[in-house]
């Protein structure tokens, strides 16, 4: 997990934005890939909304 300061075009104007690569695995065996990525969507949204942390 990486977290960098990167500029982002928002609204036409250049913002500086953190940036996190996150990176998860799942065994397929074990995880169906609908399911992963559901809780990849809800880890995205909690983090892009601490609120709800």
């Amino acid at each position: 997990m990486r977290l960098k300061e990167r500029p982002e075009v928002i609204a036409n104007h250049l913002e500086q934005r953190w940036i996190l690569n996150l990176v998860l695995s799942f065994d397929h065996r074990l995880i169906d890939g609908a399911v992963a990525a559901r809780f990849m969507n809800a880890v995205v949204k909690r983090l892009e909304d601490p609120s709800l942390l």
